[in-house]
């Protein structure tokens, strides 16, 4: 007979094992330089959206991106290294400085085999393209002889865990959109099944170059708006597709007993994850693959639809996906779908790919954290296939104590997390 996801669950519950915690958040996104910026801009409303200014679009049919400005990697890393690693890994070394700063984690302290790294990529195009032409040029003797180490999936968090001193697990997970929340849920199995008492997790992405603009163009997935301000609208009816962006999130995840030994800051509970796959199409999402991820993520935690204060959606600003999770939701939580308010962090910052899972998981735990929900901006005009309360415009006082976060990945890799304040 086969098992089903409540024999999975009940198991699960009989093995007794830690719950995990954040304690540490870090990012570098076009809304701010760190975590304190980036929520004042989430409160106010403020997009981030605007212009493409990193390379000439006289040819390119979508003018505006979400792009990380006035950022000096020199700031964070040694000039040798700058030099030696891509902006992708500036990011994430400058996101992970932050989060480590703010969990207070001493790794003189720490046992390093037991701290470990996960940080979902992606690679970035103009670097292989460069090192194909420097071949075609030159020949082989010139190649670049780190060319696989900065091009790899796990070049940030074998980075990051250099600069650390973590010898723990160190590893990389790529689920497209969905990344950032599965670094976070692979990460809290590894402290579940004992492999680590300390995690770093979450994703980094400066994907946002010519050839990907162009082939997500193509095939219709992005805004062509040539007002950034009105570029990304989710849930609106006229929404038109998602905007490009880029930047990291990362976060400082441990088991509650190795925090509070610490006396590190808890900020919420990973209480549960959840995975699925559509196994329908290469572009198009299925609302009962992602209702299952859900459902998945609440049964895993413990956390029954009722106790559900917030939800922070996928919500990409594209026809399709909109339409699809609002179902998928509406499939979960019944007529309680239409009580719980819903607020789309991408907005604000655009879609930052792999890291954009993880980036609004930092949000969620502001908005739990500050008793503030941040709107969904540019939300106009109400689309009867996405008709919940999705916070338009303006930000909402609330008292959030359980989160549910929804990531799903182009191809149909969908990750959910369920976070509970802890007082």
């Amino acid at each position: 007979m086969a098992r089903t996801a409540e024999d999975a669950r009940n198991s699960w519950r009989r093995m007794d094992l830690p719950r995990v915690v954040v304690t540490g958040m870090g990012t570098i996104n076009p809304l701010g330089l760190s975590v304190n910026e980036f929520w004042q801009g989430l409160a106010a409303g403020k997009s981030a959206i605007g212009p493409i200014t990193r390379f000439d679009t006289s040819n390119h049919r979508v003018k505006v991106d979400a792009e990380v400005r006035n950022f000096d990697p020199a700031e964070y890393l040694d000039p040798k290294v700058v030099d030696r690693t891509s902006r992708t890994i500036h990011f994430a070394i400058a996101a992970a400085k932050e989060a480590v700063q703010s969990a207070g984690l001493d790794m003189t302290r720490e046992s390093p085999e037991r701290v470990g790294v996960i940080i979902s990529t992606m690679t970035e195009q103009g670097y292989i393209i460069r090192g194909w032409e420097l071949y075609q040029r030159v020949g082989p003797r010139r190649a670049d002889p780190l060319f696989i180490t900065k091009s790899g999936a796990s070049a940030a968090s074998m980075q990051v865990g250099m600069m650390l001193g973590a010898k723990g697990p160190n590893t990389a997970v790529n689920s497209l959109c969905a990344s950032g929340v599965d670094s976070i849920g692979t990460a809290t199995n590894f402290i579940r099944l004992g492999y680590a008492d300390v995690m770093i997790a979450g994703g980094s992405d400066a994907s946002l170059e010519p050839v990907s603009i162009a082939g997500m163009d193509v095939l219709g997935a992005l805004s062509r708006e040539s007002d950034p301000a009105k570029a990304c609208r989710p849930f609106d009816l006229n929404r038109n597709g998602f905007v490009y962006g880029e930047g990291a999130g990362l976060v400082v995840l441990e088991t509650y007993e190795h925090a509070t030994r610490r006396g590190a800051p808890i900020l919420a509970e990973v209480a549960g994850v959840g995975w699925s796959f559509d196994a329908f199409d290469a572009t198009a999402p299925a609302p009962e693959a992602e209702a299952y991820a859900m459902r998945t993520a609440l049964q895993f935690g413990g956390v029954s639809t009722d106790e559900v204060d917030y939800i922070n959606p996928h919500g990409t600003s594209t026809k399709l996906n909109d339409a699809c999770e609002t179902k998928a939701i509406k499939m979960v939580f019944g007529e309680r779908a239409y009580k719980i308010p819903i607020s789309s962090t991408k907005s604000m910052i655009g879609h930052i790919i792999t890291a954009a899972g993880v980036i609004e998981t930092i949000a969620a735990i502001s908005v739990m954290h500050n008793g503030i929900i941040h709107p969904t901006i540019n939300y106009e005009t109400p689309d009867p296939d996405c008709d919940l309360d999705y916070v338009p415009n303006v930000p909402r006082p609330a008292e959030v104590n359980v989160c549910l976060k929804n990531s799903f990945g182009l191809g149909g890799e969908n990750c959910c997390l369920v976070l509970r304040r802890i007082a």
